[in-house]
């Protein structure tokens, strides 16, 4: 009990960046896990952990020897995947990965991106999903687009998908088989 009237009293005076926690929200605004459970339809899957975020850059060596050398990460040795217009570089983080992209070949698809965002930036994220055939199935039901008829080979060896940005607010996802 005496923790919990401590936390209360802890919380009653944050202020700053925490204050916005104690703001209430709209009912109407809630959200409710089992609530949206309630619509999913079709074929059965679940969206499992982040698996990385992917990271376009101009320089793969200087990039790579900034997380290894600067921030002390464990850095993979360069990857090239000719089949996706890529090298790639996997930086450990222990709970997930980032993945750092360069183009490989004049047709790149980061070679686009690098062209519009000259220093690099966030390219994509990754989500693993249970079952990628179902996953694809299901979104294409709710008029998710992909980037591709099908799930291809990805750069860990297992099949995965892109989603249209524009159809997940913005963001380009990855879903890769688990």
């Amino acid at each position: 009990m005496k923790f919990v009237v401590k936390a209360a009293a802890l919380a009653a005076g944050a202020t700053g960046l925490f204050s916005r926690l104690q703001t209430p929200v709209a009912s109407g605004r809630s959200f409710s896990t089992s609530q949206s459970l309630q619509h999913v339809s079709g074929p059965v899957w679940n969206l499992g952990r982040l698996n990385h975020v992917a990271i376009a850059v101009p320089d793969l060596e200087k990039a790579s020897a900034f997380y290894r050398d600067v921030l002390g990460a464990q850095v993979s040795e360069a990857v090239p995947l000719p089949e996706h217009g890529v090298s790639v570089v996997f930086v450990n983080l222990g709970n997930t990965k980032m993945e750092l992209l360069h183009p490989l070949g004049s047709d790149s698809p980061i070679s686009g991106f690098l062209q519009k965002n000259k220093a690099g930036g966030m390219h994509h994220v990754c989500i693993e999903v249970d079952n990628i055939n179902a996953a694809v199935m299901d979104l294409k039901k709710k008029k998710i687009r992909s980037l591709s008829d099908e799930a291809k080979i990805g750069a860990h060896g297992k099949p995965v998908i892109f989603l249209h940005p524009k159809d997940c607010g913005g963001v380009l996802v990855e879903l890769e088989q688990a």
